[in-house]
């Protein structure tokens, strides 16, 4: 192979979101997999999909970008550096936390992401909140604080509050590449989604050891590195060139929905009442904010 590769292909509209319906439905299978392991937990399930998302990018990325994607990391600069801390804290909280809670539970917390992102960029950058935003954010925050009271006495705490470090380091982290952009430094998220991952493995190696996973365990964890996190991140970040930020907004909840369904079908984990009126604020409120706002703007 060359050291370098040509530029990323440009897909048309219809093609991104094809794909980013695809990316959501990888992304989903995250909770009924887990559920499948027999040994590995906690720490060691975050560990071993890092380190096979880390072995799936160093393919992945010269094959995609060229060699001189590894410079592109060295060279990144500290926008860089900090995206990958930022993504480092959501690989390793989302799969704790599908470990101490339901996934329906993670998956619903993760979702008010876009709102945590609109009040970073309006404290960090300026950016002015519509009052319907502000509607929502109060809608969505409702729904939150009736799932996090109901679970105060059901023992979940705990899993949904490590859930929600997932939505606030993603918040962080796209507030923090919209600053670079005014600035004129674009941060590549593909090389900061492989420096997240070799950040998880590494701290999270010790927490895990001694390794008890078997063998039918390393195999689905493997599947989570590559199908789960690797490949469709990489597609994630090429769809992004294409479609608007609602357009992705709106397509991640996909992600909610299908992992769900695909938990309660593959692992008879239905999801309980309070997470259903809980969940339907949320999505609610983040689906008629962004139909609004895209009706507005075109």
């Amino acid at each position: 192979m060359s050291g370098t590769a040509p530029g990323p292909r440009q897909f048309t509209h219809a093609q991104a979101v094809v794909l980013m319906v695809a990316v959501t439905l990888m992304w989903s299978i995250a909770g009924v997999v887990t559920r499948q392991l027999e040994a590995a937990r906690s720490f060691e399930i975050t560990f071993w999909r890092s380190f096979f998302t880390v072995a799936s990018l160093l393919v992945i990325l010269p094959f995609v970008q060229g060699r001189q994607v590894f410079g592109k990391i060295l060279r990144g600069g500290p926008a860089l550096w900090i995206s990958g801390l930022c993504w480092s804290v959501m690989f390793t909280a989302f799969m704790v936390a599908l470990t101490l809670t339901t996934v329906a539970n993670v998956l619903v917390t993760m979702a008010v992401a876009p709102f945590l992102t609109a009040l970073l960029a309006r404290i960090f950058i300026g950016h002015r909140i519509p009052a319907r935003t502000w509607l929502a954010i109060l809608l969505a925050g409702g729904g939150i604080s009736y799932m996090y009271g109901a679970q105060v006495s059901g023992g979940q705490l705990a899993g949904t509050l490590v859930a929600f470090c997932v939505p606030l380091a993603s918040a962080i982290n796209w507030t923090l590449t919209q600053r670079s952009h005014a600035a004129g430094q674009d941060v590549d998220l593909v090389p900061a989604v492989l420096f997240g991952a070799v950040l998880s493995s590494l701290y999270t190696l010790p927490l895990a050891w001694p390794l008890q996973a078997s063998p039918h365990d390393i195999g689905w964890l493997a599947l989570l590195g590559l199908v789960q996190l690797a490949i469709p991140c990489s597609l994630a970040v090429a769809c992004a060139r294409v479609l608007k930020a609602p357009e992705i907004s709106l397509l991640s909840l996909l992600e909610v929905i299908f992992g769900i369904v695909l938990v309660w079908i593959g692992a008879g984990e239905a999801p309980s009442a309070t997470v259903l009126v809980g969940g339907s604020l949320v999505i609610g409120a983040l689906v008629v904010n962004e139909l609004v706002g895209w009706r507005q703007r075109a």
